[in-house]
């Protein structure tokens, strides 16, 4: 499985709130430092809740930056989140 599916079936496992969506940007990032832009490496992610759930953004990128530990630790380079 691909890093934009893994990180995909983790938020929807563990954000039932919101909708999802997983963008792999990582071709925007050709040629920076030699990368090649292939390789899954720059995610963006937009999340819209479903109801009026009180969280705020703050605790949104924690809950999501623990989640994705495994990612990072193995290759994940930049995560870009949208909440709307």
């Amino acid at each position: 499985m691909n890093r934009t599916k893994r990180i995909g079936n983790i938020l929807k496992k563990n954000l039932t709130d919101f909708t999802i969506k997983i963008i792999d940007n990582s071709h925007l990032h050709k040629g920076h430092n030699n990368f090649e832009g292939l390789s899954e490496t720059h995610i963006a992610i937009l999340l819209k809740k479903k109801n009026k759930i009180k969280i705020s953004r703050l605790q949104i990128h924690k809950i999501i930056n623990s989640l994705l530990v495994e990612e990072f630790d193995s290759g994940l380079h930049s995560l870009e989140i949208k909440i709307n």
